[in-house]
């Protein structure tokens, strides 16, 4: 596999990043100094040299306005996950990798909590039903928490992000979508944060993420 992916794969940093250590300098390869785009196998020691500065890593909260590409308005940050065109709602920017895949592995559990409006008045049994998983076109979907709150609006939270999941969901249960919000993110939440705002994580918003990441 290309060596920016398999240092993606061993968390050393995003394979953006891991380009960027080769261009540094501070990747080789069986003893020898990397090249961007090269290859490496299972047999092959692949090295990394410890940066002389210790990492700087930033943390924010940003709230993607509907109608927006996800993106990262502030220079040096990249955007874990995202957010569809047409929904809004809390992004994480970083430029700290090592919580790329911690965050976004299907194979981890992560809570994400939405406030989803509907144009139709929800069933009497619409959170039941979503709740218990649904088929969304060969695939069914994890358990969740559902909770309506009025006849147009309710609350869910998931453990899994396939794409475009809400949506699918509601679909296959034939309700239509006018709006969707991410809220939260493990212990991080949007709160009244503006549209188009952002805002550092506090000293403990940062501890208790990376500590739940395993950092």
């Amino acid at each position: 596999m290309r060596i920016n992916r398999y240092l993606a794969l061993k968390k050393y940093a995003t394979r953006r990043g891991a380009d960027k250590l080769i261009e540094a300098g501070r990747v080789s390869i069986n003893g020898r100094l990397a090249q961007i785009g090269e290859t490496v196998n299972e047999n092959d020691k692949v090295e990394v040299r410890p940066s002389k500065q210790p990492e700087t890593y930033s943390y924010v909260i940003y709230h993607k306005p509907r109608g927006e590409i996800t993106h990262s308005p502030l220079p040096g940050l990249f955007p874990i996950g995202r957010l569809d065109k047409d929904s809004s709602g809390l992004i994480l920017l970083t430029n700290d990798g090592r919580i790329t895949d911690r965050l976004l592995n299907p194979e981890h559990t992560h809570e994400k909590e939405y406030l989803v409006t509907t144009r139709e008045p929800l069933r009497s049994n619409f959170a039941r039903q979503m709740s218990n998983g649904v088929d969304i076109g060969g695939y069914v979907t994890r358990p969740c928490q559902v909770t309506t709150i009025n006849h147009y609006t309710f609350r869910i939270i998931l453990t899994e992000g396939k794409k475009h999941q809400i949506r699918h969901m509601c679909a296959a249960l034939r309700v239509d979508i006018t709006e969707l919000t991410r809220v939260r993110i493990m212990n991080l939440r949007l709160g009244h944060l503006t549209v188009s705002g952002h805002r550092s994580l506090t000293a403990t918003e940062q501890s208790t993420l990376l500590k739940s990441l395993g950092l």
